[in-house]
């Protein structure tokens, strides 16, 4: 297997009225293309910094961040929504759908932006709403769903473009029990069906145990688990 994700000696730190906050140092990571890695750690630890690194929506202070063919830690602004459309796919905790848009519409929009032909950027959402299980529910606006509906839509978004790597910071925090197992359940299962490498944010330890590697944030470096 080959590596889609190589980090290597990482480091990002925060000024802040004259105070230096180091949240990640020294950090190296290989993520092997199709597993599905977990990062854990403590509030504030760097979890989602991390990710966001490799989303290329906060850049490194030092060190080299490279995804695909991507080196994603010299990205420019124009180069970093490229690589984003083109290659990932992101869910967050919170589900950032359009409020006046149906469930459908927020699921082909980034195909439509991203150059599909309507007809077929339709057709791959209704086959992704389909497989999250809300198909149904195609013609509803966001307010008109629950916390697990419109997770499931954010997850079936992440999938429109074809992305090689999901990245999910925290996806079922702010859901009950019952819809967080689920939503964790779904996400594994879509990355097996779509055969989809996943980096995984939690601090939900049950959902943790689902992936193949798991790692822990301590002390701004990467502790195997």
């Amino acid at each position: 297997m080959s590596s889609i994700v190589s980090i290597k000696n990482l480091e990002k730190t925060y000024v802040t009225d004259g105070e230096i906050l180091t949240v990640l140092k020294n950090l190296n990571l290989e993520i092997e293309e199709g597993s599905k890695t977990v990062i854990t750690g403590e509030s504030g630890c760097g979890k989602s910094t991390l990710l966001n690194i490799i989303g290329g929506i906060d850049k490194v202070s030092a060190g080299t961040v490279i995804c695909g063919k991507w080196t994603v830690s010299s990205l420019d602004e124009k180069k970093s929504a490229e690589y984003r459309s083109n290659f990932l796919g992101l869910i967050f905790q919170f589900h950032y759908l359009l409020k006046d848009f149906t469930a459908l519409e927020n699921v082909y929009l980034p195909a439509l932006i991203a150059g599909v032909p309507k007809k077929q950027a339709i057709e791959t959402a209704l086959q992704l709403l389909s497989d999250v299980g809300v198909e149904e529910r195609k013609n509803h606006l966001p307010s008109q769903l629950s916390g697990g509906e419109r997770q499931r839509v954010a997850t079936a978004r992440a999938l429109v473009n074809n992305p090689s790597l999901i990245l999910a910071d925290e996806p079922t925090g702010n859901l009950d029990p019952a819809n967080a197992a689920l939503i964790g359940n779904l996400l594994f299962s879509m990355a097996d069906k779509y055969k989809k490498t996943l980096v995984l944010v939690t601090h939900d330890l049950n959902l943790a145990k689902k992936g193949d590697v798991i790692y822990r944030i301590i002390d701004g470096g990467l502790q195997k688990q």
